[in-house]
């Protein structure tokens, strides 16, 4: 086995991580979103409404005029009802039915709208859940569907009285002079009531076995790839001090290493300056990669 071998299969195994999150659709990149968006306070979300759009998170308690009510008399904001179809991380929504009035995030004195129309993937609850086959409601799957179609029923809500983490970008809502948080830059909104952990959990209750396999293979390709290029460097400075004369050189001039002269370079000293940018540039590049499958540090 070659260094070469060891930094290639590490690669492999990281392309083989970064697939296994992949697979897990939206979810993972919502998971991404809440593990790195740094935290502000509804008044900073408020003051950045008229600037330059930034994707921020803030916390606080939802808050409404009008709840409803759902069958066990909690004050609701948000009522999703969705029956999908499929199985695993592959379910498609064949019907859906919401319910939503306009609410807020409030923190002390302080209250920033939701933009809930821009609420999908990002609402993470967790929510209450019924499965069977379509032969069971007939009249809620598209005609033709095969009868033992995995169904199942997910209902998802917000109410009134919980507190809530809100990612998005703080802007001013159109129509009105009020800040409220909506998605942009790309990325969408995001609203759980969860702790971040929770959460995670949440995203990945599909599949569950697939972020400890994803972190597995991350962790193995990026013990590869160091493997392999230490073992390299290693290599390239034996060599290059056994390429070092062991007698007087004949050349003209005489031994560097005489008394005559000053000590010189034996080997090939630009070899290794240029393996030690090498690994230098190689664990940058690693521990961005690293950061960039992991969600990176938390703010």
């Amino acid at each position: 086995m070659t260094p070469l071998i060891s930094i290639a299969l590490g690669l492999v195994a990281l392309a083989i991580g970064f697939a296994i999150l992949r697979s897990l659709g939206p979810n993972y990149r919502v998971g991404r979103l809440l593990a790195v968006t740094p935290v502000v306070t509804v008044a900073e979300a408020r003051a950045l409404a008229g600037g330059p759009p930034r994707f921020v998170a803030v916390r606080g308690r939802i808050d409404a005029e009008d709840a409803f009510e759902d069958d066990a008399h909690r004050p609701l904001v948000l009522r999703r009802a969705r029956i999908q179809a499929g199985g695993g991380t592959r379910w498609s929504t064949i019907d859906e039915q919401l319910e939503v009035i306009d609410f807020s995030v409030r923190e002390g004195l302080d209250a920033i709208g939701v933009d809930h129309g821009s609420l999908s993937a990002g609402l993470v609850v967790i929510p209450r859940q019924s499965t069977g086959s379509a032969a069971d409601v007939p009249d809620r799957v598209p005609a033709g569907t095969p009868p033992s179609t995995p169904i199942r029923l997910r209902i998802e809500q917000l109410s009134a009285v919980e507190h809530a983490l809100v990612a998005g970008v703080p802007s001013v809502r159109p129509g009105s002079d009020e800040p409220w948080m909506t998605a942009g830059l790309g990325r969408p909104l995001i609203l759980t009531t969860l702790e971040r952990d929770e959460a995670m959990r949440i995203l990945a209750s599909d599949a569950p076995r697939r972020p400890l396999a994803a972190a597995i293979a991350i962790a193995s390709g990026l013990v590869g790839v160091t493997v392999g290029i230490a073992w390299a460097l290693i290599g390239a400075v034996t060599q290059t001090a056994l390429a070092a004369s062991p007698s007087p050189s004949a050349a003209t001039g005489g031994d560097p290493r005489s008394s005559g002269q000053g000590p010189g370079l034996v080997g090939d000293p630009l070899l290794a300056i240029g393996l030690m940018l090498a690994i230098g540039l190689g664990a940058a590049l690693l521990t961005i990669l690293y950061i960039r499958l992991t969600g990176g540090r938390r703010a």
